[in-house]
């Protein structure tokens, strides 16, 4: 798995889905949505298409609605997306990896801090799972945190990686919702 190929793809791809206005040229495809010969290749593409989408909801989002709750109960637009990054990095830390963590800021509000926040975090997973390749992606640990509870004492970190991909598409949901209310299209569904 050649990690310089996927990010670029992740930043190309990211920038595209944020967007405003329709892009008239066909682009460079992103790098993973290629072929994979291997499970690293195919849980690293699979996690930067997953940070990808979430990526570019919140980059859709205008920064004045960023602080928007459906419902004063719920959380906000920028809570939510911080809430991915932070559940993402948690768990990427509790996998074992040596490649070092990046630091968020748990507190941010801005939508600059949220973003970068998402986008440390994603690079970040694409280091853990190109490090761990596919003898350790498969090796089973101990149960991260509360995972333990429904997920049994013992993992896989590959099954961990999806229960995180599974989680930001779940937020990914609700942001769609969020930025809907405010008659905002989520990229990833605007027609050319």
């Amino acid at each position: 798995m050649n990690n310089r190929r996927v990010l670029p793809g992740f930043l190309l791809f990211a920038s595209l889905l944020s967007a405003q206005t329709p892009v008239a040229k066909p682009q460079q495809q992103p790098a993973f949505m290629g072929p994979c010969a291997n499970l690293v290749c195919e849980i690293a593409n699979d996690w930067s298409r997953n940070n990808v989408l979430i990526y570019g909801l919140a980059g859709a989002m205008p920064e004045d609605k960023f602080n928007y709750k459906p419902t004063p109960a719920q959380q906000s637009f920028g809570e939510r997306v911080l809430h991915a990054a932070q559940v993402n990095l948690m768990l990427l830390q509790a996998l074992g990896a040596k490649a070092p963590a990046p630091a968020i800021d748990a507190s941010a509000t801005s939508k600059a801090a949220s973003m970068a926040a998402l986008q440390r975090v994603g690079e970040y997973g694409v280091a853990v799972i190109g490090e761990f390749g596919e003898q350790g992606l498969v090796a089973r640990i101990d149960s991260p945190g509360p995972m333990g509870f429904f997920m049994g004492p013992k993992v896989s970190r590959q099954r961990v990686l999806y229960f995180l991909m599974t989680h930001s598409q779940d937020t990914y949901g609700q942001l769609v919702v969020y930025a809907r209310l405010n008659g905002i299209t989520p990229p990833a569904s605007r027609q050319p």
